[in-house]
């Protein structure tokens, strides 16, 4: 099978979107909790959410145009802070329902089973039981004008995370909780860890 770009732009929008959206590969699964400066809370499932550094720890996700509202990006510019909570396999129905378009005055708590908690003074909800919680600060973000989104950086304040999933090392072996990744748009699967392999170097050439 092969595309070509004209191919791929002459695809019905929705067949295009499944196409590129899962070519990629898999994908973290997240939802990232926010507040507005009203009280209301928010929800909501991403699958953009990457590794940036380590030293400082930064993580960066990518949001869609602003051209319509997104709640979650209203909230964080407002306070400044949100949570980043890992998706799991009991939970997986519930978190892809926060996809859906509610109003802002509408927590997707209160149209789902997922329950909201507080931790630390952060002002942002995490989500209760996610196995992988994260207090995030916003830093900065940079906007893409190939595509006009926005790339939104942040800072982790607080790692929290159930104990039987740290390693000696400081690996957090997701497998042990069943955590999610996703496929696309709308495929989620529990990955299973096969096997960690040493930091490599460079192999000493062989003399003829």
């Amino acid at each position: 099978m092969h595309f070509s770009r004209k191919d791929i732009d002459e695809m019905h929008h929705l067949y295009r979107i499944n196409l590129i959206n899962s070519c990629s590969g898999f994908k973290s699964a997240n939802l990232i909790g926010s507040k507005s400066k009203n009280g209301i809370e928010n929800v909501a499932v991403f699958s953009s959410v990457t590794h940036l550094g380590s030293h400082p720890p930064l993580l960066g996700f990518i949001l869609r145009p602003t051209t319509v509202p997104r709640n979650t990006y209203e909230n964080i510019k407002e306070t400044g802070v949100y949570t980043i909570n890992h998706i799991y396999k009991t939970i997986i129905e519930d978190a892809h329902h926060t996809s859906a378009k509610y109003d802002k005055d509408v927590s997707e708590f209160d149209v789902t089973k997922l329950h909201s908690e507080y931790k630390n003074d952060c002002f942002a909800p995490f989500v209760k039981g996610a196995p992988v919680q994260l207090h995030m600060k916003y830093v900065s973000e940079y906007y893409i004008k190939e595509n006009d989104t926005i790339l939104l950086i942040g800072e982790i304040e607080g790692l929290f995370l159930k104990d039987d999933l740290l390693e000696n090392d400081g690996f957090i072996n997701l497998s042990k909780a069943e955590i999610a990744s996703i496929n696309g748009l709308d495929a989620y699967t529990i990955p299973k860890l096969k096997k960690r392999l040493e930091y490599q170097r460079p192999k000493q050439l062989l003399e003829k």
